[in-house]
C-alpha cells in the first residue's frame, strides 16, 4: 500500500506541476520542433518549430497536456495495432495465412495447444507444463479464465486475443506515462513510445509489454530516489521475463563509480525479495511446472532470427558444421559477459559518468543481440530504454525501419519451414538471412551511438540543457568515488588513494 501512496502523489505532484502557482518552481519544457533537426523539418505544415517567444512549461495548455496527449497518441496506436491483426481477428489464427498475413499472435496458440481454453491454469494444474515465467503464466491463466466456455472455437480464442490486447494497451498506457514523468523538462521524448512503430507491429504476440512496464514504473521510482520500491517491480519483472534484472547491473556500475552502494544494496534486496515472493509458493506447489521454464529455455536450439539462428542457416546451405544447444548456451554466454565488461570499462573510464538509462540501454541491448532468442516482440524491451538513453527521432525511425523489415521477413519465412505455404509468399533464406543482420546491426548502430554520448557528453540529447542525470535518482548530480583513467593511470580517481571526488 505504501507503494502504491508514493506512486499516486508522484502523479498528484506532476499534474499540480501544471497549476499557475506552481510555474516558476519547475524548468521550461524542452520542444522537440526546435530541438529534433529531423522534426523541426516536419513542422512546416503547422507554421513552423514553436516560436523564441511561446513558453511551454510556463503557459498553461488547458485540457491538453503532454500527458493526455501522449494517452490519446497511444491509444491510436494500440488501434492500429489491433488493425495489424484484424485479418486473423475475422478469419481466425491459422496456417499459414497468419504468417502471410502478418498477423500472428502466440495468444491463439498457446489458448489452443497448451490447454489454457480447456481449463488448465499454468502452474496451479499438475497436467500441463508452460514454458514462460510465473508472472506470465498467471496472466495468461487468468485471462483465459475470463473467457470459459465448452469449446476452444475461433470465438473464445477471438475473446481471449482481445482480452490480453486490452490489457497490454492499458499497461502501453502504464509505459508512456511513466517514461514522460521520468524524463520531467523532457516529456514529449516518451512519444517514441507512444507511436513506435515496433509497438504498433509487435506489442500483441505475446505478454512482454508487461514486463516493459513494471521496468518502466521501476525506472520511474528510482528516479524520484525510492530504491526500495524500484527493487520491488524489478523483482515482479523478472518473475515475468528475465530482462528487467539487467537493470541492477547498471545500477551496480553506477554504485561503483559514486560510491554510493546502499541504493544497489536496497533495489537488489527488494528485487530478491519480490521474486521470491512470487516464486517460492508456486516452486512449492509444483516443483516441475516451475521448473520447466528454466529446462526448456537451457534446452532449446537457437531461435528464429538469433544470430546463432541466422550462422546455422548459412552453415547449413554451405555444409559448415552447425552449433548444438549447450555449444550456442555457452558461447551465448561467453560473449553477452564479454560485452558487459566492455561496457563495464566504459562506464569506469568515461570522462564523465554515464547516465542510468544509457547504462541499461546498452546491456539490454547486448543480451538482446548476443541471446540465442530473438523474438520479434523483444523489440519493445528497447523502445522505452532508447527513449530515455537517446531520444534522437531520426535514429529511432531508422532503427523501427530496419525492425519492421525484419519483422515482415520473419513471418514469409515461417510459413515457408513451419507450414509450407505457397511458393509466391515465401522468400529464399538469404533474404531472411539478411533482415536478421539488418536489425542486429541497426541495434548495433544505437549501441556505438550511446556509447559514443557516453564517452562525450556534449553530444547526449539530455545533457545538452545542464541537466546531469534526469533518472539516476540518488546517482543524480553525486561526484565520481571511483574513475579509470586508461591513458593517464595517474590521473585515475582512486578511493583507496585518499583521492578528492571529483565534482
Amino acid at each position: 500500500m505504501r507503494g502504491l501512496h508514493v506512486f499516486a502523489d508522484g502523479m498528484l505532484e506532476t499534474m499540480q506541476e501544471t497549476k499557475p502557482h506552481r510555474q516558476s518552481r519547475r524548468a521550461r519544457f524542452v520542444v522537440p520542433s526546435r530541438c529534433d533537426a529531423l522534426l523541426r523539418n516536419f513542422t512546416e505544415i503547422v507554421g513552423g518549430p514553436l516560436g523564441n517567444r511561446s513558453a511551454p512549461g510556463l503557459v498553461s495548455p488547458g485540457v491538453f497536456t503532454v500527458e493526455r496527449v501522449l494517452i490519446v497518441l497511444t491509444v491510436i496506436a494500440a488501434l492500429l495495432a489491433v488493425v495489424v491483426k484484424n485479418h486473423c481477428r475475422s478469419q481466425g489464427w491459422h496456417n499459414p495465412v497468419q504468417f502471410y498475413a502478418t498477423c500472428y499472435s502466440d495468444f491463439p496458440e498457446l489458448f489452443r495447444n497448451r490447454g489454457l481454453g480447456e481449463g488448465i491454469f499454468p502452474f496451479f494444474s499438475q497436467e500441463g507444463f508452460f514454458e514462460y515465467p510465473v508472472i506470465m503464466g498467471l496472466i495468461a491463466g487468468a485471462t483465459a479464465f475470463l473467457v470459459r466456455g465448452e469449446e476452444v472455437g475461433d470465438a473464445r480464442i477471438l475473446g481471449y486475443f482481445d482480452v490480453n490486447a486490452t490489457l497490454i494497451a492499458a499497461v502501453w498506457i502504464v509505459t508512456v506515462v511513466a517514461t514522460a514523468r521520468m524524463s520531467r523538462v523532457r516529456s514529449w521524448d516518451a512519444a517514441m513510445v507512444a507511436v513506435a512503430p515496433g509497438i504498433i507491429l509487435a506489442g500483441f504476440i505475446n505478454w512482454d509489454m508487461w514486463a516493459v512496464a513494471m521496468l518502466a514504473v521501476a525506472m520511474l521510482f528510482f528516479a524520484r530516489n525510492h530504491p526500495g520500491l524500484a527493487g520491488i517491480f524489478i523483482g515482479l519483472g523478472t518473475a515475468t521475463k528475465l530482462y528487467p534484472l539487467l537493470f541492477l547491473g547498471a545500477v551496480f556500475l553506477l554504485a561503483l563509480r559514486s560510491g554510493k552502494i546502499r541504493p544497489f544494496l536496497v533495489v537488489s534486496g527488494a528485487a530478491a525479495v519480490a521474486w521470491l515472493a512470487v516464486n517460492l509458493p508456486i516452486a512449492a506447489m509444483n516443483p516441475a511446472g516451475w521448473k520447466y521454464f528454466f529446462q526448456f529455455s537451457e534446452d532449446r536450439p537457437a531461435g528464429y532470427s538469433s544470430v546463432w539462428f541466422a550462422y546455422n542457416l548459412i552453415a547449413g546451405r554451405m555444409n559448415w558444421v552447425q552449433l548444438e544447444a549447450g555449444t550456442i548456451n555457452s558461447a551465448a554466454t561467453n560473449l553477452f559477459l564479454l560485452v558487459c565488461i566492455l561496457i563495464g570499462i566504459l562506464a569506469l573510464c568515461s570522462p564523465r559518468r554515464p547516465r542510468l538509462a544509457q547504462l541499461v540501454f546498452l546491456i539490454v541491448a547486448a543480451f538482446i543481440l548476443t541471446n540465442k532468442v530473438y523474438s520479434p516482440q523483444f523489440v519493445i524491451w528497447l523502445v522505452p530504454l532508447l527513449a530515455l538513453a537517446r531520444p534522437n527521432w531520426r535514429d529511432f525511425l531508422l532503427w523501427q525501419a530496419a525492425e519492421g523489415l525484419h519483422w515482415g521477413a520473419v513471418w514469409m519465412y515461417l510459413g515457408q519451414v513451419t507450414s509450407a505455404g505457397s511458393a509466391q509468399n515465401n522468400i529464399d533464406m538469404p533474404y531472411y538471412v539478411f533482415a536478421v543482420m539488418l536489425h542486429m546491426a541497426s541495434t548495433a548502430y544505437l549501441m556505438v551511438r550511446v556509447a559514443f554520448d557516453v564517452w562525450d557528453p556534449r553530444s547526449d540529447p539530455l545533457r545538452r540543457h545542464g541537466s546531469d542525470d534526469l533518472h539516476g535518482g540518488p546517482f543524480d548530480e553525486a561526484p565520481d568515488w571511483l574513475r579509470l583513467d586508461p591513458v593517464n593511470p595517474s590521473a585515475s580517481l582512486l578511493p583507496w588513494r585518499g583521492t578528492k571526488a571529483l565534482g
